[in-house]
């Protein structure tokens, strides 16, 4: 419990812990990989390099030491985070090693500006967003583990199928040994654990079917310089085994009858697959008007394309827009693939499909300017903020529709993946 001087002692010394956020926590990775290298295994090395958890720890801590006083508005924000460190397999006993580590980079870094008080103060700052974080996962774990097919920490998978949906995505559809149905919300992803270079790598991946079958399916892109996904792709056959967390996520269908719409560009088509199936075989949803609106570069990067389009044919509730950005001689003859548009996504599109309707439930995943951009439409049409929905894989960045005003702006956690 933080007591008032505490809360004035934080107050009165965040001007300098916000002109040194980013030294601090650029201290604080290097001091706690050298004390604790068993806690390298949750770190995505990547986003150590380009520097993306420095800055977003840095603003994570200096926005919730902001509102101390106004914790109860977090809501969705901790849940995020939440369900994110359950991904990763974070467990209690990890809460004391970042603390320790976070004030000693405080004080490593602030030198003769703190003295025992105020890193007691920041210290039980720090205390209070962990007891919160660690209420949240222990629920969290709890019902994730007694839902139908659900189990702790990770568990081997094999590889059934590998089926390629465009040039740059391929699916893999994974068993466990006991063939147990499944129950997870649509939307949610999983996390796979594979070692790389001594170290243990996870990567979550969204599930791209509906739930309550005896198999997962992801839908994998190629990075360039992805290591995992390299690796699934050039690596992984049918028949290899595969290490799986359980589904975690709160970026899921919402069970009413709001009319849905799904923008998504790239291979952020997946959990957009999954909510589409689940919604459109689901009776308590039946005759609810689906929006369904991908970006995508041309008919060769196009995925899931002869699907939608199936469902969009035979249920009159499920409308497409499909739009290529980049297409091929033979899209603009229209000879392959299925685009509707060409160019960009605007709202013109939006107009199109929802006229001056605004009481929907709002799903966006794709690259960050995609994003971003939808968002703000999103906003500008008058969709209601707890409607408007998104998952974005990596280190937290603000990315929120301009007229949104938020409490919390980056709740970054302090584990991260992708």
């Amino acid at each position: 419990m933080i007591t008032k001087q505490q809360r004035q002692l934080i107050e009165q010394t965040l001007p300098a812990v916000e002109a040194h956020a980013f030294d601090i926590t650029s201290t604080f990775y290097p001091l706690m990989f050298g004390r604790y290298p068993q806690v390298l295994n949750y770190f995505n090395q990547a986003n150590q390099i380009r520097g993306t958890q420095r800055h977003a720890l840095a603003n994570a801590v200096i926005i919730y030491a902001k509102n101390l006083d106004r914790l109860d508005q977090l809501g969705e924000r901790v849940s995020l985070i939440a369900h994110k460190h359950c991904s990763l397999g974070i467990l209690p006993e990890h809460y004391p090693i970042v603390g320790e580590c976070l004030l000693a980079a405080i004080a490593e870094v602030l030198g003769d500006a703190v003295n025992d008080d105020i890193i007691a103060a920041w210290g039980a700052a720090y205390q209070q967003l962990a007891d919160i974080l660690m209420g949240v996962e222990q629920d969290i774990y709890s019902r994730h583990q007694q839902r139908a097919g659900g189990w702790e920490g990770f568990k081997v998978f094999n590889v059934i199928a590998k089926e390629k949906e465009s040039e740059i995505i391929t699916s893999f559809v994974l068993q466990a040994d006991d063939k147990q149905v499944i129950d997870f919300e649509p939307g949610q992803y999983i996390t796979l654990l594979q070692a790389f270079d001594g170290l243990e790598h996870r990567r979550n991946y969204s599930l791209s079917d509906k739930p309550g079958k005896t198999t997962l399916r992801i839908s994998v892109k190629r990075e360039e310089d992805g290591q995992w996904s390299n690796h699934l792709h050039d690596d992984v056959k049918m028949g290899d085994q595969l290490k799986v967390s359980a589904p975690y996520g709160n970026f899921v269908l919402k069970q009413n009858t709001k009319p849905m719409v799904l923008v998504t560009a790239g291979v952020g088509i997946t959990p957009a697959i999954s909510m589409l199936t689940a919604a459109t075989s689901d009776h308590r949803m039946e005759g609810r008007d689906i929006h369904f609106i991908h970006c995508a570069r041309n008919s060769q990067h196009h995925a899931f394309g002869e699907y939608v389009q199936r469902i969009s044919d035979s249920d009159a509730s499920v409308r497409k827009t499909v739009i290529y950005s980049d297409p091929l001689a033979s899209d603009l003859k229209g000879s392959t693939g299925s685009a509707d548009a060409f160019g960009l996504l605007n709202e013109t599109h939006f107009i199109q499909h929802l006229g001056d309707v605004s009481d929907v439930e709002f799903y966006v995943l794709g690259p960050k300017p995609f994003m971003q951009c939808a968002l703000n439409m999103a906003a500008n049409l008058g969709i209601p903020q707890d409607q408007i929905h998104y998952e974005f894989f990596g280190p937290l960045e603000e990315i929120q529709p301009e007229a949104q005003q938020v409490v919390f702006k980056s709740a970054d956690e302090v584990f991260e993946t992708a």
